[in-house]
C-alpha cells in the first residue's frame, strides 16, 4: 500500500491488489473516504496513516457497488457509509452479492479476514447533488456503465475528481453484464468537462492523472468503444485481452 498527498486536502492510498484507489479529501476539520483499499493489513493500517497525515475521516462514500470499493467500513466501523442512489438501488435489488464475490476473491487469493464485510446501513445521496465535507462541497455525478450504478466526486476546491472505475491507465473500458455501452458512453462524455476542470483524476484503478492524461485516456477509450478494435496503448495485458474479448462477444 502506497500513499501520495495529490494536494494538501487530497491524499490518494494504492492498494497492492488491483492497484486499487482510495481517495481522503479534507475540509478544515474533517475529511471523507472514498472507496477502499482490499487486503485486511491495508484496511487495518489506514486510520493510522490517515490520521497521521492529518486527516480526520468523519465519513465514507463509494463510487458503486463493486465489492472492492465497499470495504471502507472494515477500516471505519462506527462511520456512515454514503452511496449515490443507483447504487442504494443496486444494494436493495442485489442484496448478499458484494459479500459473496469478496468471499469468492478471497477465496481464490488465500486471504482471510478478521470479520465478513458487514455493510450495515447507508445513506442514499442524490446524484447529481452535493455532499458537505467541512465547511466544502463534493459534487456528486452520475457515472453509469461500467456497471448499473456509479457516482463520479468532485472535490472542485482541491481539483481532484474521482471518477471511480473509468479512465484508467491500466484497465480498458469494462461493461459488466448489467452495465451499459451507451451509458459509458454517455458517462464519458459527462466526465470529459468535469476532467477539463481538474488538476488530478483519480481513477478506480491505476495512477492519478494530471489533466491532460485523462484527457487523452478518455479520448482512447472513446476510440476503443466505437468498435472494440486494438487495445489502447499500454492497456494490452493478459488480464486485459480477456476483457476485451467478453467486450467482443457482448457488443461488437
Amino acid at each position: 500500500m502506497r500513499a501520495v498527498a495529490v494536494h494538501p486536502d487530497a491524499v490518494v492510498v494504492t492498494s497492492r491488489m488491483w492497484q486499487a484507489n482510495c481517495i481522503a479529501v479534507r475540509a478544515g476539520d474533517e475529511a471523507m473516504l472514498i472507496d477502499s483499499p482490499y487486503f485486511p493489513d491495508e484496511l487495518e493500517a489506514l486510520p493510522a496513516l490517515l490520521e497521521q497525515a492529518g486527516f480526520e475521516v468523519t465519513a465514507l462514500l463509494s463510487t458503486h457497488a463493486d465489492f472492492d470499493h465497499l470495504l471502507g467500513r472494515a477500516a471505519f466501523p462506527q462511520l456512515a457509509l454514503g452511496v449515490g442512489e443507483s447504487t442504494a438501488v443496486r444494494l436493495r435489488v442485489e442484496p448478499g452479492v458484494a459479500q459473496r464475490e469478496l468471499r469468492d476473491a478471497d477465496d481464490e487469493y488465500y486471504v482471510q479476514r478478521p470479520a465478513p464485510l458487514a455493510l450495515g446501513s447507508y445513506q442514499s445521496l442524490p446524484v447529481p447533488g452535493y455532499v458537505g465535507v467541512g465547511d466544502q462541497e463534493l459534487e456528486l455525478h452520475p457515472a453509469e456503465g461500467h456497471t448499473p450504478d456509479g457516482t463520479a466526486v468532485f472535490a472542485r476546491w482541491a481539483g481532484v475528481l474521482c471518477v471511480g472505475d473509468y479512465l484508467s491507465d491500466v484497465e480498458i473500458p469494462l461493461i459488466a453484464e448489467k452495465g451499459s455501452l451507451e451509458e459509458y458512453r454517455a458517462t464519458l462524455a459527462r466526465l470529459a468537462p468535469l476532467v477539463e476542470a481538474a488538476e488530478t483524476v483519480v481513477p478506480g484503478h491505476g495512477s492519478p492523472h494530471d489533466r491532460d492524461t485523462a484527457l487523452r485516456l478518455l479520448d482512447e477509450d472513446l476510440e476503443y468503444l466505437d468498435g472494440f478494435g486494438t487495445l489502447p496503448p499500454g492497456r494490452d495485458s493478459g488480464r486485459q485481452r480477456e476483457i476485451h474479448a467478453d467486450n467482443v462477444r457482448k457488443h461488437r
